[in-house]
């Protein structure tokens, strides 16, 4: 075929330009650039397309560099900017590019064998959880991911009790992914989120105490408080006598004294709970100050 039957082809199925080896479309660099700057895919149809074409397109989507052969470091470290993932599409990438594709995306560290350790460092910086693709991450790794997201102890195999602080001081809820967690991370996880005792069994008055002074709600996760744990949440935030079984006099009093409408969640009080609510009421504790109101009930004759 001629240059004009080719060229009528290609227009129709863009493939085809695969089978020849002279550019027919794009056939000078400005038509280059100004096809890859509408759809960068066009590279992948333009012969030994030059330096500026190549920058083009994988500005447009760093993975664009999977349509380039040889691209030079330059339109590496232009694609792994871009996108991070696009390291999957270099072979053998120097540690500059490495470098550079974790800092945009620390899950492309999956995508890399034998990452040093910098490179290891740089991509939970920016992403805690890309320590699951690194096997064997060594303590400062270890540390920099939890200190970041607590969460990520759950990629962590075996972590030592420095790793475990630093995820749930970061993030209680780290605790939920620490088996057999000691007495210390346990109260540094329920000093960081109260409620968290929930992945606590068998938690002691010292971890129970902590955890509802962090916060009061966490008494809802405690199977049978003891009548100190009841005070110290009901002093927090009187509402949560909702969550304590048959609480006694006391505790129904210093809930009702934080929060005088925990009464609503006080089956039958007692007239010392039900003059401690209407005293925290200002107009009604006026009216108590008259000696004729003794709220006794009288008799209409």
């Amino acid at each position: 075929m001629n240059k004009k039957q080719w060229k009528k082809l290609l227009v129709t199925a863009p493939y085809a330009q695969l089978l020849i080896k002279d550019n027919i479309l794009y056939d000078t660099k400005e038509k280059q650039l100004r096809a890859v700057k509408r759809n960068w895919t066009k590279i992948r149809f333009i012969i030994d397309p030059d330096k500026d074409v190549q920058l083009e397109a994988v500005r447009q989507n760093g993975k664009a560099i999977r349509f380039i052969p040889n691209p030079d470091k330059d339109i590496q470290l232009e694609a792994v900017r871009q996108d991070g993932d696009a390291i999957q599409f270099i072979p053998n990438p120097d540690k500059d590019v490495q470098l550079e594709a974790v800092r945009q995306d620390g899950n492309a560290i999956q995508f890399i064998p034998n990452p040093d350790k910098d490179v290891q460092l740089e991509a939970v910086k920016q992403n805690a959880e890309a320590i699951q693709f690194i096997p064997n991450p060594d303590k400062d790794v270890q540390l920099e991911a939890t200190k970041k997201c607590g969460r990520a102890i759950q990629f962590i195999h075996n972590p030592d009790k420095e790793v475990q602080l630093a995820a749930v001081r970061q993030s209680g809820w780290a605790i939920q992914y620490i088996p057999n967690p000691d007495k210390d991370v346990q109260l540094a996880a329920v000093g960081q989120d109260g409620c968290v005792i929930l992945y606590i069994p068998n938690s002691d008055k010292d971890v129970q105490l902590e955890a509802v002074k962090q916060n009061a709600e966490a008494i809802q996760f405690i199977t049978n408080p003891d009548k100190e744990v009841q005070l110290a949440a009901v002093r927090q935030n009187g509402w949560v006598i909702q969550y304590i079984p048959n609480p006694d006099k006391d505790t129904q009093l210093e809930a009702v004294k934080e929060n005088r409408e925990a009464i609503w969640h006080v089956p039958n009080p007692d007239k010392e709970i039900i003059m401690c609510y209407l005293l925290s009421l200002p107009k009604i504790a006026h009216l108590l100050q008259d000696p004729s109101y003794d709220l006794k009930w009288e008799e209409e004759k």
